[in-house]
C-alpha cells in the first residue's frame, strides 16, 4: 500500500509521526507541503478522507488566519480551502494518507488506525 505524509521537517508532531511509520518499516512518500502544497481538488479529496470541513483542518491560531480574517462565518468551503492552497502554513499537519484513507498525526499514533 502506497503511503504519503504532509510533512513540516520543523514540525515536532510532524517527525515523530513520520519516525513511527520508519519504525513501522513503512517509507512513505514525503511531501513539503510548504514548498509542494496540495492542489484545490486534492485539498478537497483529503478533508472527505479525513470526514473534515476546512476549518478543522486548519491552524487557527497562526497568524495568516487572523490576518485573512478566515474566521468569518460567510466563507464557503472553496474559499477556506482557496486560501489553505496558497497559504499552506495553514494546513493542520502531518497528513498521512494510506490507500483511500487518511489521518491527521495529532497524536502521532492516530495514524496508525489506516495503516
Amino acid at each position: 500500500m502506497a503511503v504519503k505524509i504532509y510533512h513540516n521537517p520543523r514540525c515536532s508532531k510532524s517527525r515523530q509521526t513520520l519516525q513511527l511509520l520508519h519504525d513501522r518499516g513503512i517509507e512513505p512518500e514525503v511531501i513539503d507541503y510548504l514548498t509542494a502544497p496540495p492542489s484545490t481538488a486534492e485539498l478537497d479529496r483529503i478533508l472527505k478522507q479525513l470526514g473534515r470541513e476546512p476549518r478543522d483542518l486548519m491552524r487557527r491560531k497562526d497568524g495568516v488566519y487572523r490576518e485573512l480574517k478566515l474566521d468569518d462565518s460567510t466563507l464557503d468551503r472553496a474559499a477556506l480551502i482557496r486560501a489553505m492552497v496558497e497559504n499552506p502554513i495553514l494546513i493542520e499537519r502531518p497528513i498521512v494518507i494510506a490507500g483511500c484513507k487518511a489521518a491527521l498525526g495529532r497524536p502521532p499514533e492516530d495514524v496508525l488506525a489506516i495503516l
